[in-house]
């Protein structure tokens, strides 16, 4: 199985180099260009215009590796194979859609999808995959780092799941704001719940991950600092849920806030700042979320991004880790 992941994410990375090139050259032919939101810090204007959508090539090239992996698979493995990956892959698409008609509709009017409405979308996505995974795998409770797993009930699972999903998502999308940022820290992320699942008897959990760590690298190549496409809501509202997904069948939904310990902090700053302001008057950051600040402090771009994804993978190996010492 380990020697399958390997060969997926190889497979994933190589697919994603291959199609990147064509598929920027056809969003540039389709005028398909970031609008940069004019409150923002005056250095990402010159990101005006670059293509975005750029989610939906990683979202297709891990659809593309779960198809072939689903029809290599004999019956009696697909019975194991669909019921651990059908939530993720689902979530990954489903969001992602709503994530590309908030792109386009951004494109075409300078604005993209009210929040309360995206909101609608992402909670039914969650409560669907929230009721799959409590039923399917008889999920009622949570397991908590070093001590075990602890009972909290069906209906209690199912809320905290849809919450999760939710929560996650629009932190990945808010994380979404600088080259390679976003894509990144998922990256680790992803990567530390593909021990996770390891850790947890979920191989083809593994499997999935590797196929979508393959593909976010691949998209990374050209999103790095100058990007050449932008990952947009079509990539990060869709990684957000699927990584929340993810965690939840493991179980480990309470190491989301460590290993997704970014997504969490830019979250949490936004909070932050709109209570501040609408309690106080004042802000407590120069700008948020949080990766605005540090730039407006001085901070260069490549920097912040490469020390939170040094952050990312430090949270993701402790996480690994505290999987790996729980008892089962």
């Amino acid at each position: 199985m380990e020697i399958l992941a390997l060969g997926v994410l190889l497979s994933a990375f190589l697919l994603g180099l291959v199609l990147g090139a064509p598929y920027i050259r056809a969003l540039r032919q389709f005028r398909i260009g970031q609008n940069i939101r004019p409150e923002g810090p005056q250095t990402h204007y010159v990101k005006q215009g670059i293509p975005t959508m750029g989610g939906a090539l990683f979202i297709g090239v891990t659809c593309v590796l779960w198809l072939f992996v689903l029809l290599l698979l004999p019956q009696n493995e697909r019975d194991v194979f669909i019921p651990q990956t059908i939530v993720p892959i689902g979530a990954l698409v489903s969001v992602g859609v709503l994530g590309a008609i908030d792109d386009l509709v951004n494109v075409r009017y300078g604005f993209g999808i009210r929040g309360r409405h995206k909101l609608v979308w992402q909670t039914i996505v969650g409560l669907v995959g929230a009721i799959y995974i409590q039923r399917h795998f008889g999920v009622n409770g949570v397991y908590v780092p070093l001590v075990g797993e602890v009972q909290i009930g069906e209906v209690a699972f199912v809320a905290l799941a849809l919450f999760t999903i939710v929560a996650m998502s629009n932190g990945v999308n808010l994380t979404d704001g600088m080259d390679g940022l976003a894509g990144g820290t998922a990256v680790f992320a992803f990567l530390s719940v593909a021990f996770i699942a390891a850790a947890r008897g979920f191989p083809w959990l593994v499997v999935f991950c590797a196929a979508i760590t393959g593909a976010i690298l691949a998209f990374l190549w050209f999103n790095v600092h100058p990007a050449e496409v932008i990952m947009g809501d079509t990539g990060a509202l869709a990684l957000g849920a699927t990584l929340a997904t993810i965690a939840l069948t493991t179980g480990f939904v309470l190491l989301l806030p460590v290993l997704g310990v970014i997504f969490v902090a830019e979250t949490v700053s936004v909070l932050i700042q709109v209570g501040a302001f609408k309690l106080r008057g004042r802000r407590v950051f120069r700008m948020s979320p949080l990766h605005n600040h540090f730039e407006l402090i001085g901070w260069a771009e490549e920097k912040v991004t490469i020390r939170f994804w040094l952050i990312g993978a430090v949270a993701g190996i402790v996480a690994a880790i505290l999987a790996y010492a729980t008892p089962k």
